[in-house]
């Protein structure tokens, strides 16, 4: 008895775009600081509906939630920053959300290649 493998074409094409994604969401994390991720993250919100339903879904909502809180983090770090007393905390707050950045590309991309959604 021979089992019939079935590919779903769309949910393959969500699965890839949600790759791309992430690489361009890194690579404007590496290059300048995230400040070119408002273009992944509008194809992010755009691209969220089709994939209701799929764990390619809670892929799109993890970088669209890691681009926002990177930016609040940021934010903070500037603010801190503006303060003489703050700097050397800003370096430390831009450090961290530096680290959970990357932690969050890291683990989508680990999870999307295991065709896993993000938990929560």
């Amino acid at each position: 008895m021979s089992q019939e493998i079935v590919f779903d074409t769309r949910l393959d094409s969500a699965k890839n775009l949600a790759w791309w994604l992430y690489l361009i969401h890194a690579v404007s994390f590496l290059f300048s600081l995230g400040a070119f991720s408002f273009i992944p993250l509008i194809i992010n919100y755009v691209k969220r509906g089709e994939t209701a339903g799929t764990f390619v879904y809670s892929h799109h909502s993890w970088q669209i939630r890691s681009f926002w809180w990177y930016v609040v983090w940021m934010f903070v770090g500037f603010v801190l920053f503006m303060t003489i007393i703050g700097i050397p905390l800003a370096w430390l707050v831009w450090i961290g959300a530096w680290l959970w950045k990357a932690y969050r590309l890291i683990k989508g991309i680990s999870d999307l290649n295991r065709n896993e959604a993000i938990p929560g």
